[in-house]
């Protein structure tokens, strides 16, 4: 198994994690508004040709300690002075959650039970904190990212329809939030 260790922000602060994936299926978001309120409808379905996120595509890859990010806190696991797999989670002192920022496991480490153990780390982090929820954000098109974090027992709990252009549904990239709330007693 892999040792999980802290990321001190002196050595990690800025460490690129490229983050990609490539699927064949996304969540239609449907937006409907009635006389008595308004309708959501997320409905999975086939994408015409494959999609691929990558880094490249965007000017702000994802980065560890990210300066808008106050009270980050990074764990991974270092395999031969390289970083394989990475958690970021961060405070949300205002209301009490704590935010997953990033996850990232390196390709040839996946379905290795990585995932599941950063994850573990920061909803023992939650406990410790007496936090709430752990909050994290994922898009509508990572259809395997959202398998992953319902089997850890996340729910939908929100979206954001314009949070990467003013085209998000049409471009099948919608905001999707989601949250793991730890038993209560």
């Amino acid at each position: 198994m892999f040792d999980i260790i802290e990321l001190p922000v002196e050595a990690w602060k800025g460490t690129c994690l490229p983050l990609s994936y490539t699927t064949r299926q996304y969540y239609d978001v449907a937006l409907s508004r009635k006389p008595d309120g308004f309708s959501v409808e997320l409905t999975l379905k086939e994408l015409e040709k494959p999609y691929t996120s990558s880094p490249e595509q965007y000017d702000f890859p994802d980065r560890l300690y990210a300066d808008w990010w106050e009270g980050a806190l990074a764990r991974g696991v270092v395999l031969d002075g390289k970083l394989i797999a990475a958690i970021e989670t961060c405070p949300e002192n205002w209301s009490n959650r704590l935010r997953v920022t990033e996850l990232w496991v390196d390709t040839p480490y996946q379905k290795q039970g990585l995932g599941h153990a950063l994850m573990e780390t920061a909803k023992q982090q939650a406990l410790r904190e007496n936090r709430r929820a752990v909050i994290l954000e994922t898009q509508s098109c990572n259809v395997n990212a959202i398998g992953f974090y319902l089997h850890e027992g996340f729910t939908l709990i929100g979206l954001d329809t314009c949070c990467y252009s003013n085209r998000d549904i049409e471009r099948k990239e919608v905001r999707l939030e989601m949250g793991w709330f730890p038993e209560q007693p």
